[in-house]
């Protein structure tokens, strides 16, 4: 394990100063952030899976639903397809991924998309859907869409 440690540790500078300057660019305006009139909830986190941001999702969908209309956006993780795609109750988790697939079973009368680029995947959403809030699943890293609130959600005990 101390072996590994040794390897990973210039791997990891390397990876932390491409990230620093990344936010950085996008602090100093090189890069832009894009906003969008739509309401705009992320739901993100610090570590690596396990923090809930399925569950998240979900619980707000059943705040929201019942007072606006909700859209939820995800990257798609895991899925075997590319760029947008509407997920429907007969989608699969090859199409549209595992969780997205899990939410749109259980919520079919919600919009939801699958997009690796967001910021396309919120203008098709808002341009053929017309959505009163948009859920942006695991998007707190992302920078090239500002939302208009961020929840950070962190595992149990860190």
């Amino acid at each position: 394990m101390q072996l590994l440690r040794k390897l990973a540790f210039p791997i990891s500078l390397l990876y932390g100063g491409i990230v620093f300057l990344r936010n950085r660019f996008y602090d100093w305006k090189l890069f832009k952030s894009h906003t969008f009139d739509t309401p705009i909830i992320c739901i993100g986190n610090l570590s690596v899976g396990g923090t809930g941001k399925t569950p998240m999702i979900e619980w707000l969908i059943r705040y929201f639903q019942d007072s606006c209309k909700v859209a939820v956006l995800s990257r798609g993780y895991r899925r075997k397809t590319k760029g947008f795609i509407w997920a429907t109750s007969k989608s699969t988790p090859l199409e549209i991924g595992d969780e997205p697939c899990q939410i749109v079973q259980k919520y079919p009368n919600i919009v939801l998309a699958v997009d690796g680029n967001r910021r396309r995947g919120i203008q098709k959403i808002i341009s053929e859907k017309t959505p009163d809030l948009i859920l942006l699943d695991d998007a707190f890293q992302h920078r090239r869409v500002k939302p208009h609130l961020s929840i950070l959600l962190t595992a149990y005990g860190n």
